[in-house]
């Protein structure tokens, strides 16, 4: 783990991104100074009792900006008829919400009504890759949290399932290219997945054959095992990649070896694009990196929501 030192004086990485209209690396500098510092703390703290907790922080980053852009509408409770993102299917596993209320909790005390739960779940995605021995970057602030958020809407989320042609609509559609897919795709090298997002490709996947014939038979058999047709444990599955505790480029070597987890991550090879840049990243740590930083900004620039909310799990 680094130190929190070394944090904030490691070379932070800026991009020449457009952050669009709002958005800007000094919008708490005189109204709530120690932002970064009060997030990062909380989850630094909240990873040394727990080190799933990056690895759930980002994702739910990523669940965040893809529905109604970067707004926290993922962070609300159901409430009455109303059945929120959180409780749609592809959220049910997101957790650590806890993170971001204690974040929460610290700057109300510090600058109250200041600063949004959008801005500091975009702070907590940050501080999940460094703190995982990732890259570091300035977060551009300003979002505003949203006031909308329907479990029914998540099924606009790309899903495991996802061919090359479906990923890039996605992506197109929120304004990102192929290769800030590619980059950010590389998120997966942190983390846990269930087997329902991956057993269809290893039991009965079609007339002719048991399993996926992209994957590495040796790890068909292994997924086989972990993810039984009958008897199956309640919560199995599988680590994204051997290192998923650490943020490094070992989820594009594996998609080389044809050992990627998601149908969705062996299909970035599907693509001439694709195939160039995972192996650009499988070869060089640097160059990830480099892509996953300027892609995370553009992608958590995606504008949306109309306050600050007070509590995060409630509108005002």
């Amino acid at each position: 783990m680094a130190s929190m030192a070394s944090f904030f004086n490691m070379i932070i990485i800026l991009s020449a991104v457009s952050t669009g209209n709002s958005l800007s690396l000094n919008h708490y500098e005189k109204s709530c100074p120690n932002v970064d510092l009060i997030v990062a703390k909380t989850v630094k703290d909240a990873t040394a009792r727990d080190k799933t907790v990056p690895a759930a922080l980002l994702r739910m980053h990523f669940h965040d900006c893809f529905i109604r852009g970067c707004d926290a509408s993922v962070l609300l409770n159901s409430k009455g008829n109303n059945k929120a993102e959180k409780d749609g299917p592809p959220n049910i596993s997101l957790h650590a919400f806890y993170v971001i209320d204690a974040a929460k909790k610290a700057l109300e005390a510090s600058c109250p009504g200041v600063v949004s739960c959008a801005d500091i779940l975009a702070l907590a995605a940050r501080d999940a890759v460094f703190l995982s021995g990732g890259p570091t970057w300035d977060v551009p602030k300003g979002r505003k949290d949203g006031r909308t958020s329907k479990a029914s809407e998540t099924i606009n989320l790309p899903a495991p399932t996802f061919n090359i042609s479906q990923l890039k609509q996605s992506f197109s559609q929120r304004g990102l290219s192929t290769a800030d897919l590619i980059a950010l795709s590389g998120g997966h090298t942190l983390g846990f997945a269930h087997c329902s997002s991956f057993s269809k490709r290893v039991h009965n996947f079609d007339a002719t054959h048991d399993w996926d014939p992209s994957i590495n038979p040796s790890f068909a058999v292994q997924l086989k095992s972990i993810c039984p047709l009958k008897n199956r444990a309640k919560n199995a599955g599988t680590i994204m990649d051997p290192s998923s505790t650490t943020f490094d480029n070992t989820y594009y070597k594996l998609i080389l070896q044809n050992k990627a987890l998601f149908t969705s991550d062996q299909a970035l090879i599907d693509s001439q694009e694709g195939k160039n840049l995972v192996f650009k990243f499988a070869a060089s740590k640097k160059a990830f990196y480099e892509a996953f930083v300027n892609s995370m900004i553009r992608m958590s620039s995606i504008n949306g929501g109309q306050e600050i909310r007070k509590d995060c799990r409630f509108i005002n």
